[in-house]
């Protein structure tokens, strides 16, 4: 066992392989057809990016930042060089794979107009308003990301060479744009879950 969980790549494998006899259990238990597999599987990876995604939104806002200052120093560049970077993959591609996994999910269930258009066109319900705002405040979201958040995050740790001033204030834009995503965070998600749990969109 300890071969698996001290090196991370064995415990992501392990943990895909129960997921496979889960999924196995699944199948058999219910006969699903490719369309219906591929519905659920879709919303399993829109999950699973999504969480990777929202998870590391809270750590920067609810760890990170705010015990960044009583880090020595001296030990700031450890978190600047190292942590940051790393984190800042996941999130963004965390980012790319919820949204593209949300819209072909949309689009595999038959109502990516009537959500993308907030529930306004014809044959619409309530429903699909619900799960259209959530779906354009995580669009929003994602495009603070890709192009507010990282092009910022480049600068204020030192990837893109510009001055200290700058420097600086691209630390402010990047964490102001993060504190607007999880503000964003909590309506998108009550969104998303109430559209299913309410009104019986998947």
């Amino acid at each position: 066992m300890a071969a698996i969980l001290s090196n991370l790549k064995n415990t992501v494998i392990a943990g895909i392989v129960l997921a496979a006899v889960l999924f196995f259990m699944y199948y058999s238990y219910g006969g699903y057809d490719g369309a219906t597999f591929s519905k659920f599987f879709m919303r399993f990876l829109h999950v699973l990016s999504g969480v990777m995604w929202i998870g590391l939104l809270w750590y920067f806002n609810f760890v990170q930042i705010p015990n960044m200052a009583k880090i020595p120093d001296d030990q700031k560049p450890a978190i600047g060089k190292v942590i940051a970077p790393a984190a800042l993959f996941w999130f963004r591609w965390g980012a790319m794979a919820t949204i593209a996994t949300g819209l072909i999910l949309a689009y595999l269930n038959g109502y990516f107009v009537e959500v993308m258009s907030l529930g306004l066109s014809e044959g619409a319900q309530f429903g699909h308003r619900m799960l259209g705002i959530g779906m354009w405040l995580g669009i929003i979201m994602w495009f603070n990301v890709w192009f507010v958040i990282w092009p910022n995050q480049k600068k204020a740790l030192g990837m893109v060479e510009v001055a200290a001033d700058a420097k600086a204030a691209a630390a402010r834009t990047a964490m102001l744009f993060s504190r607007t995503n999880t503000l964003l965070s909590f309506p998108m998600l009550f969104a998303m879950v109430s559209a299913q749990s309410l009104f019986g969109l998947s």
